[in-house]
């Protein structure tokens, strides 16, 4: 299936698309992606982290952990995956192997971005970013090491704190000539700075709206009117299941009854829909196994 899905996005990725991403932390968010119509999702490096130790986005979780969410996500929907690899976990070579442990899992693309490790979230202060050079040595062993010359490459750069934008645009160039079939700048300031960024760079764009971030947050035809691809919502499931949590449990805890708060919550058929309960139970039937 995966080899299918990489030629479904390649199609799907065309400038001023303004495809709409969303990210997932987790198999059950991938679903409900999925289930509301939206035809890719990314595994958020952020997200995973969250979700898995309740940590930060600061380059915790190591590749097993992140093949192991994707190759759950990869079971649990029939759309493209853009997998987060945060830095590559290590250099050029660590590279390769990293391709290839989440190409395996089931990706339709990979992301990489030019930070140090361990890296930070790209609307923190304080990155650093590695010489440009070796992100472009980077980028050209990521496509060496994939086995399906369909799977798409995202080059990310997050120059743009620490160079300015003119830094950012040169490193987008330059991953773009070694080979990077999508590109990627994180966090630009204003309108202007995103409107430049496809306009002076050819190729396929991503663009990131992190809510409370630096970027200012625009609709999808505003941004694939300036020429963008993908607009990634990263974390806006995640935030939203955060404040939803909080809110169902305070009351749990303030009320003694989940009385009152009714609306806030799936009900139990709803839920055993989304996880695909007939299936389950089909199963059982058919190899006779106790009903689920």
């Amino acid at each position: 299936m995966s080899n299918s899905l990489n030629r479904t996005l390649r199609q799907l990725l065309v400038p001023g698309a303004g495809l709409i991403m969303p990210g997932a932390g987790n198999a059950i968010t991938a679903r409900i992606i999925e289930a509301t119509g939206h035809k890719i999702l990314l595994a958020s490096g952020a997200a995973i982290t969250n979700n898995y130790i309740g940590a930060p986005d600061i380059g915790l979780i190591s590749l097993s952990e992140l093949v192991n969410h994707v190759a759950a996500m990869r079971d649990a929907v029939n759309i493209p995956i853009l997998v987060d690899c945060d830095t590559g976990f290590g250099n050029a070579i660590n590279v390769r192997h990293t391709v290839r442990a989440v190409e395996r899992a089931g990706a339709n693309a990979i992301l990489m971005e030019d930070q140090t490790y361990p890296k930070r979230c790209g609307h923190f202060d304080n990155q650093e970013i590695i010489p440009k050079h070796e992100m472009v040595q980077k980028i050209k062993a990521a496509v060496d090491a994939r086995t399906d010359p369909d799977m798409m490459l995202l080059a990310r750069t997050d120059a743009r704190g620490v160079e300015g934008m003119d830094g950012a645009i040169e490193r987008a160039h330059a991953y773009r000539e070694a080979g990077a079939d999508l590109l990627f700048i994180e966090a630009p300031r204003s309108v202007e700075e995103l409107a430049r960024i496809p306009r002076e760079v050819p190729g396929i764009h991503l663009c990131n709206m992190v809510i409370g971030g630096k970027t200012p947050l625009l609709t999808r035809e505003e941004l694939g009117a300036m020429g963008y691809a993908i607009v990634a919502y990263a974390n806006a499931a995640l935030q939203a299941s955060m404040l939803g949590m909080q809110l169902v449990l305070q009351h749990l805890n303030d009320v003694g009854s989940i009385k009152g708060a009714e609306d806030k919550i799936m009900m139990f058929a709803d839920r055993q829909k989304l996880l695909d309960g007939d299936f389950y139970k089909e199963l059982a039937a058919k190899y006779g196994a106790r009903p689920q």
